[in-house]
């Protein structure tokens, strides 16, 4: 396969939406350079060992069960600047996220290694607290311990609005709970505040250089209550940079399986992300040049969730199978993106959906290519494969088979609607369909 840097995408895309053939490497963390010396505030030298830190259930450097185990053994790698956290096997039950800092490698045994969470709880607020206050009050008796990873929601007392604040119990008198950090919004009982034990079981918050391998995350769907991908999933990352999640089983989250927002260079690689509320991966708002490739994305709502303004992205090599509403979902400017090689498999809706979004001037997913996927029985008796929507422009649709193995009903294999823009078909093959193509711009 011909390689092509990543700088040269844009400029393919806007040549004829020529198929670059790119290829793009996984980053390693952390960012290193043979050769160099070690010099104060400089970290790119080279080392053949680092520290690592084994946490088991019998034994390790650290033995535990729970987040503070493995939390404790991931803070003491973070002090001497990096290393990795080796995790052995075992049922791990977590009360909070285990909060990843920059240069780690959390690194399980397989598919024995199993990071889950409790049943989450929700109880009421029993006081106002001010958005300068560090404490809330709980209405009654529960089981909230300090240690605990919570979420607080209520509505914003000034307009209505949703808020959403994540936050750990540090300290305790009677029901009343001092908070890791300050509120910053406004939680009155007019508005019906609740705390609830709802987190992420992997975080991170403007880190670096990251890599998670070899375990699986199981968010105990069934009694837990719903955390919005915004805000959490299995994994649940936030202004961070060059991170690896290899080799990870990611399942029954009431959530997301996989989400990080405003995030650059994030690699998603041989995954299994199935069974989940949410959206299995969910690259989101603002995110740069995430590289999903080689997952197997199965029962989750959404397969592959493209959010705001994802930009210089590849997906490639996925298999998306029995996602209850799409396959694929592409929309409010996402831009410049390459969708390629996957295949995409009884999706409940639609296969692969461009979306509509007219609140902008040009909100739309332009320039984007889907290319080489095989798209196979779309949605019920009136499903559509490629759903193309709104003022969707300069969009390559190349050499896809996009197939309905069952009766062709209503079935539509590529919907256009009348407002899309400079759209290119080339070299499709689509077959089963009651209609293959439904172009309303002509009519």
């Amino acid at each position: 396969m011909m390689s092509v840097s990543r700088r040269n995408m844009l400029a393919c895309l806007g040549a004829g939406f020529l198929s670059c053939g790119k290829r793009i490497e996984a980053i390693e963390p952390p960012n290193e350079t043979a050769g160099n010396r070690a010099v104060d505030g400089d970290d790119r030298a080279v080392w053949a060992e680092k520290l690592t830190i084994t946490v088991g259930q019998e034994k390790g450097d650290v033995v535990g069960q729970n987040d503070k185990a493995i939390q404790a053994a991931v803070d003491y790698v973070a002090r001497l600047g990096s290393g990795t956290v080796k995790i052995g096997p075992g049922i791990y039950r977590l009360r909070n996220s285990i909060h990843l800092p920059s240069g780690i490698r959390l690194k399980g045994s397989g598919a024995g290694t199993v990071l889950t969470k409790i049943s989450s709880q929700k109880i009421a607020l029993a006081a106002d607290s001010d958005w300068y206050d560090q404490e809330i009050t709980l209405a009654g008796v529960a089981d909230f311990r300090i240690g605990d990873g919570v979420t607080l929601v209520g509505k914003n007392p000034h307009h209505g609005g949703a808020q959403v604040i994540k936050r750990t119990l540090v300290a305790r008198a009677g029901n009343r709970f001092k908070l890791n950090k300050g509120l910053r919004k406004n939680l009155w009982m007019s508005e019906g505040p609740t705390c609830e034990s709802l987190f992420p079981l992997l975080t991170s918050e403007k880190c670096s250089d990251v890599l998670i391998e070899d375990l699986c995350l199981d968010g105990n769907l069934a009694n837990n209550g719903n955390l919005n991908g915004n805000y959490g999933g299995n994994i649940f990352l936030q202004d961070c940079k060059r991170f690896v999640i290899r080799n990870v089983e990611s399942r029954n989250y009431n959530g997301d399986g996989i989400s990080f927002q405003i995030c650059h260079d994030v690699h998603v690689e041989k995954c299994h992300v199935h069974g989940n509320q949410g959206n299995g991966l969910h690259p989101g708002s603002g995110s740069q040049r995430p590289v999903m490739r080689g997952n197997l994305l199965e029962d989750n709502n959404i397969g592959l969730f493209w959010c705001w303004g994802v930009k210089h992205g590849l997906a490639e090599q996925n298999r998306m199978h029995g996602n209850r509403s799409q396959g694929m979902s592409i929309g409010h400017n996402d831009t410049d993106n390459v969708m390629r090689d996957n295949e995409i498999t009884r999706s409940g809706k639609v296969g692969v959906l461009f979306r509509d979004d007219s609140r902008g001037q040009d909100f739309w997913a332009n320039r984007n290519v889907l290319e080489n996927n095989r798209i196979i029985d779309s949605g019920d008796e009136s499903g559509i494969a490629i759903d193309i929507l709104g003022n969707t422009k300069d969009t390559l649709v190349a050499k896809n088979t996009i197939r309905e193995t069952r009766a062709t009903a209503k079935r539509r294999g590529i919907r256009i609607a009348a407002s899309v823009e400079r759209l290119k078909l080339r070299q499709n093959v689509i077959e089963g369909f009651d209609v293959p193509i439904v172009d309303d711009r002509n009519s």
